[in-house]
């Protein structure tokens, strides 16, 4: 590739950047940008600005709507314009850890009543009735397909995690994600290893939940409201020795509740350090074979709730 060729690609990265700041409001057929060449052994050396990789410093994708793709300088000049219009996931090799994404939503005005291209969605809160800002529609969906369902988040997450668990059978999928979410998450892991608590293998039992999947699920404690339908709430367990359940956190020879205490207390960490990460804890007692789990999301405001026996 060409020097004006990497040049332009670099300016691309370094716009998003610059149209967006990490802690703004953020809400496809995989398509690759092409190769940076590798001049060193971190994301900024090839084109991927430390600004994009949040607090954790972990991330390794960013959600833009058309419009913000439009106003990143050089994209319409190496993706051209149909890259606009078309939503997609679009991957740049990174020396580091692989790859980083830029994510192009399909626009929220896209989706038809309940359905988006033959993907049952639901209606949001705000599509029935008024709601505070931090439950607003959606800006878009990351469009998800069998080819980009594998697209690393972070190096503990896929894209696929956060996918709603129906509907297995129709693709393309859609999903609202929140990069605030996932650098929390692996904020609140950092610390759990400086408490030497390993975290190779984090498990994320309910991620993004369509209103539709989510009404299913009030009668059995999901809430009508649920920030999972907003792209910033996860459920999940830590599961390092691989048994599919809740690991031993607090160390005591037994699976409860308890062992979620670990990661409240690693999570309160997190918010003291980053008060722009404030959101909800919830701990919950088994609900299944993965045995007890958390909820963690980034609402904005400070949230604490247990469901025990």
């Amino acid at each position: 590739m060409g020097l004006a060729a990497a040049a332009t690609v670099a300016l691309l990265a370094w716009g998003v950047a610059a149209f967006r700041d990490f802690a703004g409001p953020t809400a496809g057929g995989a398509l690759e940008v092409p190769a940076l060449p590798e001049r060193g052994s971190t994301a900024a050396a090839i084109g991927v600005p430390d600004t994009l990789l949040g607090l954790s410093r972990a991330l390794r994708f960013r959600t833009l709507t058309p419009a913000e793709a439009i106003a990143v300088p050089g994209f319409l000049g190496v993706l051209g314009e149909p890259a606009i219009h078309r939503p997609a996931v679009h991957v740049i090799p990174a020396a580091d850890s692989g790859s980083f994404a830029y994510m192009v939503l399909r626009p929220f005005g896209d989706k038809r009543g309940e359905v988006l291209n033959g993907y049952r969605l639901g209606r949001w809160p705000a599509e029935r009735w008024i709601m505070a800002r931090n439950y607003f529609n959606p800006d878009g969906f990351v469009e998800v397909t069998p080819q980009n369902v594998s697209t690393p988040l972070t190096a503990h997450f896929t894209l696929g995690d956060f996918v709603t668990h129906d509907q297995r059978d129709v693709w393309p999928k859609y999903v609202v994600l929140e990069e605030k979410l996932l650098d929390k998450i692996e904020l609140v892991l950092q610390e759990l290893n400086r408490m030497r608590i390993p975290t190779r293998k984090v498990v994320v039992l309910s991620g993004f939940r369509a209103p539709y999947y989510n009404e299913r699920g009030v009668g059995e404690g999901m809430a009508r409201g649920s920030r999972h339908q907003f792209g910033d709430a996860a459920d999940l367990i830590i599961d390092d020795n691989g048994d599919g359940r809740m690991d031993d956190l607090n160390r005591d020879r037994r699976l409860d509740l308890r062992d979620t205490e670990p990661l409240a207390r690693a999570l309160a960490a997190v918010e003291r350090a980053h008060p722009a990460l404030r959101g909800g804890l919830g701990t919950y007692t088994a609900m299944g074979p993965s045995g007890p789990f958390v909820h963690i999301d980034v609402r904005g405001t400070s949230a604490r709730w247990e469901r025990g026996r």
